[in-house]
């Protein structure tokens, strides 16, 4: 697969974007829910004021960080697709949050608006796999967290071989088919199964964040490892001017 085009990612999303909640929870089962609270497990292990999370689409992962974290912490949530930052603004309004406690601000992660070393925690969630450039979109979030911050990375990965005739089969042929129902975008979930099936495994993914220069990367697998979560580390003494 040819790496992923930014303008038909956006398009992409824009086209499911007033279903994507819906379509996420009904098409994983619901298992998605259990992925975000193991990501917050890793995320409430340590101190983190400033917050940014990365391709943060509806926001799910943003409301759930302001669920666990200390109610001072900032939360910021980044994301090239409007619409669905729209849609995190209206759930936003629904949970009756003021705006400065999850802010949602369009942006694109292969250059973040914002200055060296700002956050201490980066999360990103089934979006590193999107990027049309992964190293330079890894180099703008070691660029942004603070010396000995945390990049949380919560993505589909490459599942048991197994496992792997089973998913396969769903991936190409059933998901395709039922998110047509749900969303009316075949070919929205079409690009997901050849996004998945041509991205790193866990052990690949851990070398892409060494080379971006995280240390200390570790990763556990969920759900006969169709997901992993990797954390990694910007080393401490490496601050920048």
């Amino acid at each position: 697969m040819n790496k992923p085009d930014p303008s038909a990612v956006r398009a992409t999303f824009q086209s499911v974007a007033h279903r994507y909640d819906f379509a996420n929870h009904f098409l994983s089962g619901g298992i998605d829910y259990l992925w975000r609270r193991r990501l917050l497990k890793l995320a409430v292990q340590q101190d983190c004021p400033e917050v940014l999370d990365v391709a943060t689409g509806s926001g799910d992962v943003a409301f759930s960080l302001r669920n666990g974290l200390s109610p001072e912490a900032k939360i910021i949530g980044v994301d090239f697709c409007e619409p669905m930052l729209e849609e995190a603004r209206k759930k936003r309004e629904l949970k009756g949050l003021e705006e400065s406690s999850n802010q949602f601000l369009l942006g694109d992660c292969l250059s973040l608006n914002f200055p060296n070393e700002s956050f201490d925690l980066v999360t990103i969630s089934f979006g590193l796999r999107n990027l049309a450039d992964r190293a330079k979109g890894l180099a703008e979030m070691i660029r942004v967290l603070k010396p000995g911050g945390r990049l949380i990375v919560l993505e589909f990965s490459q599942p048991y071989l197994w496992f792997r005739p089973f998913y396969y089969f769903y991936l190409r042929l059933v998901l395709p088919w039922m998110a047509r129902l749900v969303t009316g975008d075949r070919k929205a979930y079409l690009y997901l199964g050849s996004s998945i099936s041509s991205f790193p495994d866990r052990f690949g993914l851990v070398e892409e964040l060494e080379d971006a220069g995280f240390e200390k990367v570790t990763f556990s697998t969920q759900t006969f490892s169709i997901v992993a979560l990797h954390v990694g580390f910007k080393p401490s003494g490496t601050s920048r001017d």
